[in-house]
């Protein structure tokens, strides 16, 4: 079989929501499988906020702000109206969200080499010191590793929540329908988050068996490390963190098991 039919007529799901699951998408189908987009995440701005007024308000006095997603970024903007060049230095993880950045006319001081918590810390750590002062929005679910770290090497940083993020009702039914029906073949997992809202509907509806005839796929070790809690099979983790390097790891996760 060839590459572009490695996933023939298999039913992939596509946790994203509608804005980002384009691209995922178009990659399944190129192979020749069956994108199901079902998001398993959507974000709603929270309602502005003395915290996150005071923060804006300071943004002068940050030496930088840090941007993990493109969701923050989007959002960050839709409360703030300032001039690029009032805005302190700006770091990213991820590719896609200096995209993002770089479409706003705003280029990233700092971009790390692997787009994970970890390894970004590790990289910027030779940036901070104790007068450093960071600027970090983020969502409701976001893990505290980064602000942990930094803080811990001697910077002052605000952490402010942005947006909150929670599973679509919609997404919730047609997840438990298509499962109760063994309609997913391969299941993949863009972050922690999206583990466990699928999760939530395993257990609400008693799915576990027919969790157990899917090909499981992530990003990342974080997800990885989630999917494990959950006592499931992981049989695709790739060493690069993106949607691509997942998909094609599944393809060759395939042709071994074929």
């Amino acid at each position: 079989m060839s590459k572009s039919h490695a996933l023939l007529d298999k039913t992939v799901l596509v946790p994203r929501g509608k804005n980002q699951a384009k691209s995922f998408s178009q990659l399944v189908e190129r192979y020749g499988g069956i994108p199901i987009e079902i998001p398993l995440l959507a974000f709603r701005p929270i309602e502005k906020n003395h915290r996150l007024e005071d923060c804006l308000e300071a943004l002068h006095t940050y030496d930088w702000i840090i941007f993990t997603s493109n969701v923050t970024v989007d959002t960050f903007f839709s409360f703030c109206d300032r001039d690029t060049d009032e805005l302190p230095k700006t770091a990213v993880i991820g590719k896609k969200t200096a995209e993002i950045l770089q479409e706003k006319g705003i280029h990233p001081a700092f971009v790390p080499s692997a787009y994970v918590a970890e390894v970004f810390v590790e990289e910027f750590l030779p940036f901070v010191d104790a007068h450093t002062k960071v600027l970090l929005p983020k969502g409701n679910l976001a893990r505290e590793y980064i602000a942990a770290s930094l803080m811990e090497a001697g910077a002052q940083v605000d952490e402010v929540v942005i947006y909150e993020t929670y599973l679509p009702e919609e997404s919730r039914l047609k997840l438990a329908r298509m499962l109760a029906k063994n309609e997913l073949n391969i299941l993949l997992f863009t972050s922690p988050s999206t583990v466990d809202h699928l999760m939530e509907v395993v257990k609400e509806y008693g799915l576990e068996e027919q969790l157990k005839k899917c090909i499981i796929g992530c990003i990342g070790p974080v997800s990885e490390k989630k999917l494990l809690e959950y006592g499931l099979t992981v049989h695709v983790a790739p060493d690069q963190y993106t949607v691509k390097d997942m998909i094609e790891s599944t393809i060759a996760y395939l042709e071994g098991k074929g």
